[in-house]
């Protein structure tokens, strides 16, 4: 598996316990050389757009994907989506959507936005850590995103 150096994921997640289940998984799977955490959708959009608490932020533009919550604190999942959808920066990021939701029209309304992805947390660990490794091997190794 051929995993780009400067690849990195940005996780959006507010819930603690799933994202120490993620972040072992991917460790696990040997994926994610940076991988940057952010509890909120207002952390992420300043993360993305590198503002507010963000704005030093050095590194890599954006993230490689980022894996998204629909349900977050102060600004949703839903709303990061569609502002990174509606600015020529971020139009192109892959987003997948990571959320313990099962509701059809969270499904519905996560690709409407522009997800490139919908996942479903397994309850199950093993089957939500070999989930999210799948994830990771996709994103980082196997998908050939456009240059930016």
């Amino acid at each position: 598996m051929n995993i780009d150096a400067n690849a990195s994921i940005l996780l959006v997640e507010d819930n603690q316990q799933d994202e120490l289940l993620i972040l072992r998984s991917l460790r696990k799977a040997r994926l994610a050389n940076q991988l940057d955490v952010v509890r909120d959708g207002q952390q992420a959009l300043d993360y993305l757009f590198r503002e507010g608490e963000f704005a030093g932020r050095t590194g890599p533009q954006l993230p490689t994907v980022v894996l998204l919550d629909i349900n977050l604190p102060r600004v949703d999942g839903l709303e990061v989506l569609e502002r990174l959808r509606n600015h020529p920066q971020t139009r192109l990021l892959p987003v997948v959507i990571l959320t313990s939701s099962d509701e059809e029209r969270d499904r519905l309304h996560s690709y409407q936005k522009g997800a490139n992805s919908f996942v479903r947390k397994p309850i199950d660990f093993a089957e939500f850590a070999e989930t999210v490794a799948g994830l990771g091997v996709y994103w980082l190794a196997i998908n050939k995103p456009p240059e930016r």
